[in-house]
């Protein structure tokens, strides 16, 4: 079998499995998710099993596993409308076989530069970006203590941050660069999730702001490891940095 229909065929059964999900009991459906998402990695694995390294194991296959949870969860907090469930699910589909042919393009890439490979660290980063999102708006949606929103938030969005920055350089093993960056703005991303827990604002503002500094993290320490982090780049996230602070001051009062 080709690897495209390798992707087409993974991305069905993902689909079909989130469809399932919304069929078990309400008490389960949390390890239901958990289940589809141990499915969905070992899904990409397969589909994916040509000339995978172990690193890629770890850097590559789990980000749709986290993919397919972030949307399960997200799917509990739609209404109960046939159009916009199935909405979902079709995005859900196209969504995996993207993260499916992104996965190859950095598998393939490594140790070389192919034309692809700047679509796919966009690709890459937009979804990560997503799943940073629906996994934060969840995880405040639920309402838990601020200690307990912080751990959630280290172990969904650390395993984002690694393979986002391990990426830029597709070494065959993680640099000390990489994780101390990545340890560092994890733990950011930690802290302000539980500062954001004291504070009055909806729960999608929160996941905003969540995934806001994913971004900004994550662009600047990708344009330092290849060294071009120059003062017009600087100047041009300060000025995102000051946008996301304009909104925050503008929603806080709000609340």
């Amino acid at each position: 079998m080709r690897r495209r229909e390798k992707f087409v065929l993974t991305a069905i059964v993902l689909s079909l499995g989130l469809l399932a999900v919304q069929y078990v009991a309400l008490e389960q459906r949390y390890w239901a998710v958990l289940i589809l998402s141990v499915i969905s990695y070992a899904a990409a694995t397969w589909a994916l099993s040509e000339d995978l390294q172990r690193i890629e194991l770890a850097m590559l296959v789990p980000i749709p596993a986290l993919f397919a949870g972030s949307v399960g969860l997200f799917y509990f907090l739609l209404p109960a409308n046939i159009v916009s469930r199935f909405t979902i699910l079709g995005i859900f589909g196209v969504g995996v076989y993207a993260l499916l042919l992104t996965s190859n393009i950095l598998s393939v890439a490594k140790g070389r530069t192919i034309q692809l490979l700047h679509a796919a660290h966009a690709i890459g980063l937009f979804f990560a970006l997503i799943v940073s999102l629906l996994i934060t708006n969840t995880i405040f949606t639920i309402h838990l203590p601020f200690y307990l929103v912080g751990g959630l938030v280290w172990l969904s969005h650390f395993p984002l941050v690694i393979t986002s920055l391990w990426a830029v350089r597709l070494t065959k093993s993680i640099e000390g660069i990489v994780w101390q960056t990545s340890i560092l703005l994890t733990l950011l991303l930690v802290e302000l999730s539980m500062a954001l827990t004291f504070i009055p604002i909806s729960a999608w503002f929160a996941a905003l702001f969540i995934m806001s500094l994913l971004y900004l993290g994550v662009s600047i320490i990708r344009s330092f490891l290849i060294e071009r982090l120059f003062t017009r780049a600087l100047a041009e996230y300060a000025l995102v940095s000051l946008f996301i602070l304009i909104l925050f001051v503008a929603e806080f009062p709000l609340k």
